[in-house]
């Protein structure tokens, strides 16, 4: 790691407060994979403004480095992760570090995710197979095996995995399966955590302007889509010490 510098969903537009009108992650330590672009780049800068320390994490570091010049140009602080999370002993030796230097983590967001290719089931490929569970499920245990002690050791330990509306449907394959298997693994997790300080939640964005969307359906003109930017008033809210939410697979549309 390097430095660098309860109740129902808030509507969009609506933006969340604490009691007396201050930021509402003032002081939390954040982390957030996938953060370089789309709808983790929109979560690490809205957390920015709210207060929280970044911990963000991507491949690209390039991204992430300039993701981290808009952040301390508001102000804000950042601990920068660049790199492959399927390289699976890097999350474990970032749990240890944010330890070592935190001794707690208040917010995780498991936003990470591949597409994979859209093809008939029987048509994947093995290594295309392996990646998109590796990313969108295994990635996401491995976070919770290496960081579920650190939430605990929260005042109000705050975790949010992004799922997707994409159910069962045809040609989706590893990404519609992998999203099914995450959706069983948080429910789990809650299960587990619910006589703790620590609250686990699901989120699915709905159709929000990203790449990976982009690369699903390249046809669409992606000016007609609502912009990641405005969801990220559900990540407050679900990763706020006031949340009560447990277990629940929350719709931001």
């Amino acid at each position: 790691m390097s430095d660098a510098g309860g109740g129902a969903p808030p509507k969009r537009g609506k933006t969340p407060r604490t009691a007396t009108g201050g930021r509402a992650l003032e002081g939390r330590i954040a982390l957030v994979t996938g953060a370089s672009r789309g709808i983790g780049a929109a979560v690490a800068r809205r957390f920015a403004r709210e207060g929280a320390h970044l911990i963000l994490a991507a491949r690209t570091q390039g991204a992430l480095e300039e993701l981290d010049d808009e952040v301390r140009a508001m102000g804000g602080s950042v601990t920068l992760v660049p790199g492959d999370l399927t390289d699976f002993d890097t999350i474990d030796r970032m749990g240890a570090a944010v330890f070592e230097r935190f001794k707690r983590l208040d917010i995780l967001v498991g936003n990470a995710g591949a597409l994979g290719t859209l093809s008939p089931l029987g048509h994947i490929d093995v290594k295309t197979w392996d990646q998109v569970m590796a990313i969108n499920l295994t990635v996401n245990w491995r976070l919770i095996r290496s960081f579920d002690s650190l939430l605990r050791l929260s005042d109000a330990g705050r975790a949010i995995f992004v799922t997707s509306g994409v159910g069962a449907r045809p040609y989706w394959g590893a990404y519609a399966v992998s999203k099914a298997a995450l959706e069983t693994l948080v429910r789990v997790y809650a299960a587990e955590v619910a006589k703790t300080n620590v609250r686990v939640n699901l989120l699915d964005p709905g159709v929000i302007r990203t790449a990976m969307r982009a690369r699903a359906f390249p046809g669409e003109d992606p000016m007609t889509l609502e912009p990641p930017e405005s969801i990220t008033d559900l990540f407050v809210e679900l990763a706020g010490p006031a949340c009560t939410r447990n277990g629940e697979r929350i719709q931001a549309y």
